[in-house]
This record gives structure tokens, sequence and C-alpha cells, in this order.
């Protein structure tokens, strides 16, 4: 009976994974503070911020991505970068990429699809399917629990709230999402993640050939380093944490 990863081994990877994820937020912060180093007057920068705390990230190394964005510790050459494509069985993809380096990053890119039935696609190919939104989760494990969400969310402006599996999903558009989660956290309800992103106006399915491909394809795009965020419009199997 083979032995499984040691302690040690767990440690590392998990170290490895948080460092990434680190990466990432530094990333986005920094790039947020362009428009601001301020968070109470720049919306994008307080989001990156309520991240990178969530997360554990030490005011210190919030403060310092800060600064390099905002241009008060010596200036940063990264940039936005948006990639369209597809991936198996059509799957619709968006790829939002922070780089120094667009030629590596835009490499990496499509090598990760050319590998997984996908392709590039070109500016605007599939970025029609989908649509700016703003994204609540919260814990909503009683009935009760969903009321109050559904009460707060609908009062302060929310468009929908969508229930199911001991959680919720309050949706509202960019414009009113801050309005929104201050008054959710006034009401006493903490979000479990909160942030804008791209959403599909609707979901296919994917037949059970294509779908092992599909989550390879999304894990290897997710631990891309320049790659921030994927969006997909793909159904996807229920997957049990792995708290």
């Amino acid at each position: 009976m083979g032995r499984g990863p040691s302690i040690e081994g767990r440690k590392n990877a998990e170290d490895a994974k948080r460092a990434k994820v680190f990466t990432k937020l530094i990333r986005e912060i920094t790039i947020a503070a362009r428009g601001g180093g301020d968070p109470a007057g720049n919306a994008r920068l307080r989001i990156g911020i309520d991240k990178a705390l969530a997360a554990n990230m030490s005011k210190d190394t919030i403060e310092r991505a800060v600064k390099r964005g905002s241009g008060a510790d010596g200036a940063d050459n990264m940039q936005e970068v948006r990639y369209e494509g597809y991936g198996p069985s059509g799957v619709a993809l968006i790829i939002d990429c922070m780089t120094d380096n667009t030629t590596r990053t835009v490499a990496e890119v499509r090598h990760a699809l050319s590998k997984n039935s996908g392709n590039l696609g070109t500016t605007g190919s599939v970025a029609f399917q989908f649509h700016r939104l703003g994204e609540i989760v919260v814990a909503t494990p009683t009935a009760d629990a969903e009321e109050k969400l559904l009460e707060a969310a609908l009062e302060a402006g929310a468009d929908d709230v969508q229930n199911g599996d001991g959680k919720s999903t309050v949706l509202c558009s960019p414009a009113t999402f801050e309005d929104v989660k201050k008054a959710l956290e006034s009401a006493g309800i903490k979000p479990l993640s909160a942030e804008i992103g791209m959403r599909p106006e609707n979901r296919v399915s994917v037949p059970d050939a294509a779908m092992e491909e599909l989550l390879d394809l999304l894990e290897w795009l997710e631990d891309l380093d320049d790659v921030q965020e994927v969006y997909h419009n793909a159904i996807l199997p229920d997957v049990p944490s792995a708290d």
C-alpha cells in the first residue's frame, strides 16, 4: 500500500499555493492603486484590499503594493490583458491576466489551450456571452438566514439572490456593489467572498468525454503565474471541498 504525502510535503504544497494566491492579490492591488492610492475613493482598490485581508495578508505587504501601484514606491510595469477563447466542447473562456511580458503570457495561454482541445479567439469573440456583475457569497445554513439575507440585499438594490447548499449568492450591478456589501455588513451579515467579475448569460452542458479535459485546462490556466481570473460558461460537476 503506497504512502500518502508527508506532513512536510503537504505543508510545502500549501505554502506554494498560498504564495501564488498572494502574488495574484499583490498584482491586483498594485494595478488598482493606479486609480488612486486611497481606498476610500477607489472602489477597485477597496475590493482588492478586502480580498487580501481575507487571505490573511499582512497590512505591511498590502501597503507596499499600494505604494508601488500609486507611484509612491517606484514605478511598476505590470499591465492588464484579456484573452478570449474556447475550451473543449466549445466552452467559452475569458482569461484575465496581469503581466510584465505579454509575449510570454500569450504563449503560455495559447499552449494551455492547444494542449486541451481549445484555441485562442479574437477580441470580442466570446465576451458578448458574458456581463460584468457583482457577486457576494454568504453562508446561509438556515431558512431564516436566507430570508434575512434576501430582505437586506434587495432593500439595498441587489438584482437577485440565489440559494443552494447552505450558501447564497447575491447578484448586483457593479454600480451598486459597494452599497449592497455595506448594507449586508451593517445587517450583521459577513460575506464569505465579494467581487466583481464576468458572469455568463447562459451556462452550457459539457459531455462527459470532454469534462476531464476541461477541468484540466481550467486548472492549468489558473495555475499560470500571469493569470488572475478565468471565467467560463460551462456547467461543472459538484466537487467536494478539499478542506
